[in-house]
């Protein structure tokens, strides 16, 4: 055990943060946005500061464990390894921006609530990313939709109510499943002989294969749906469309990213048979997601929806990298969940300065903006290409990592993974065609160019975007040993290429 309690600190700080906040006078909205912007910014040096004692290849790592609900097992027990530690870095990365970028979105309703339950989003997800015993994941995983919800339904536009009803009905109907799978993971430790969430407790018990099934299908299930995934995902567009692009950000590069952080945890780490055992489904579900995904975003005339489906299709490449089970697909998996953070945030945000200044996001009424707002149009420029999978952007790395594990799994997996670069350039350049090209409209001529705030904002995601594009190793280097040592503990090995002995003969032997 660490001494210094690095990872309660990191949930503590932003949920005393969130209290601090809701107390300030509600007419000090300055004051309330810049307190939440300096505990968001103390979350992250945190969270740097916890980065700096990991150890690449030390396995799990800063661990806290203490009794919590001793009859049934239950501890309040954190730790990270390198899966949980880009989380955490990513989620304390994107709070801070997303506040900056809302400065203005705050003013239009309930500014103390909005920074508020941003920052509680941000304790919980941090929560779950370190939670190391299931029933304390399963609390924490249910408690985010509570923030998720306040923030879909109290902020954005029109209709965005029933898209918050809506997501917190498929968000529930998922836990209530994951929920069974949690009280069979206590029976089958009490009848191993001590109840325990603890997950190296659990990981160590032999499970029989039908019950490992039942259990994955449980937690699969939830998982999936949080993504998200085709057939589960209809949530997602609705959500983006009608919420502000700040809480889009919060949603699908941080909460969605427990869907799949879940999968890599839970269901291959708790039930190794049971994902090899569901592998040919979820690939083929994968695969839907991506192409599906891909071609209804051709066809949306709504910027925010658009880049929503964009996003079910990036986590379809996800998870087929995750249920591959190969080192190429495991690696490029994660690397895609932390380059498809930072990429579509960057998206989001431009598409919501875009949107405040348009006063409208549909595609179709906008056109000729890249002559007035130069800078504002290279940057959506560049989110789009790397939301696209440009070589030199960071995306592109983790997709062809993803696709060339698919075609190691089976030419046919690769084959239709591969359609989809062809999809996403059609989507995304067709969007930057249609809204900065052609005749620029009167009501265009005014339009003000992206602000000190904004570049403040943009800056980061475009770093990253371009350092992580020409340079992954630094995360590849925390990725790899979590990624060998989960492929050892499913009872998988990458099968290395072999050269013959007497082929290797007879060609240095030429005609002999």
């Amino acid at each position: 055990m660490n001494g210094f309690p690095w990872l309660s600190l990191l949930i503590l700080v932003p949920l005393v943060g969130a209290v601090v906040v809701a107390l300030l006078p509600r007419t000090s909205r300055d004051l309330v946005k810049q307190t939440g912007i300096g505990l968001s910014l103390l979350t992250l040096a945190l969270a740097v500061g916890a980065a700096t004692q990991y150890t690449l290849g030390g396995g799990m790592q800063l661990e806290e464990q203490h009794p919590w609900v001793k009859p049934l097992g239950v501890y309040y027990s954190l730790g990270v390894d390198g899966l949980g530690l880009l989380m955490v870095l990513l989620t304390a990365v994107l709070v801070p921006l997303v506040l900056v970028a809302s400065w203005r979105d705050a003013d239009e309703g309930n500014t103390k609530a909005f920074v508020a339950w941003t920052l509680a989003l941000e304790a919980l997800s941090i929560a779950v990313f370190t939670a190391t015993d299931v029933f304390l994941f399963y609390v924490v995983f249910e408690a985010t939709l509570i923030p998720a919800y306040f923030l879909i339904g109290g902020f954005g536009r029109p209709g965005r109510s029933r898209a918050a009803v809506k997501f917190l009905i498929y968000q529930l109907a998922g836990g209530l499943i994951m929920l069974a799978s949690v009280i069979g993971l206590y029976v089958v430790s009490a009848d191993a002989g001590s109840p325990s969430y603890l997950l190296h407790d659990l990981a160590a018990i032999d499970i029989d294969p039908t019950t490992q099934r039942w259990l994955f299908l449980g937690f699969f299930i939830a998982f999936a749906i949080k993504a998200p995934m085709f057939p589960v995902h209809t949530w997602l567009a609705d959500t983006t469309e009608k919420a502000t692009t700040g809480t889009s950000v919060l949603l699908v590069c941080i909460l969605d990213k427990i869907g799949t952080f879940g999968m890599l945890r839970f269901c291959l780490g708790l039930f190794p048979e049971a994902s090899q055992w569901a592998t040919p489904v979820v690939v083929v579900l994968a695969l839907i997601s991506i192409v599906y995904g891909a071609l209804v975003a051709i066809g949306q005339d709504d910027v925010l929806r658009l880049i929503g489906l964009t996003s079910l299709s990036h986590f379809g490449f996800i998870v087929l990298g995750i249920f591959v089970f190969n080192s190429q697909g495991g690696a490029g998996a994660i690397l895609y969940m932390v380059n498809h953070g930072i990429g579509t945030a960057l998206l989001f945000l431009v598409a919501g300065f875009l949107i405040r200044r348009s006063g409208t996001s549909l595609i179709s009424e906008m056109r000729g903006v890249e002559k007035v707002t130069p800078i504002l149009a290279g940057v959506l420029l560049i989110a789009g290409l790397a939301g696209a999978g440009l070589p030199g952007l960071a995306p592109f790395v983790s997709e062809m990592l993803v696709i060339i594990s698919a075609f190691q799994h089976a030419w046919w997996a690769g084959a239709i993974a591969v359609t989809a670069i062809v999809l996403a350039a059609i989507y995304m350049l067709w969007m930057y065609q249609r809204t900065m090209t052609g005749p620029t409209p009167a009501a265009v001529e005014g339009m003000a160019d992206l602000g000190r705030r904004e570049a403040v904002v943009v800056t980061p995601l475009l770093v990253g975007l371009l350092v992580f594009g020409f340079y992954p190793m630094p995360l590849l280097d925390v990725i790899n040993p979590y990624v060998d040592q989960t492929l050892t503990q499913v009872g998988v090995a990458d099968e290395a290429p072999v050269v013959s002995t007497s082929a290797g003969h007879a060609a240095e032997g030429g005609d002999e």
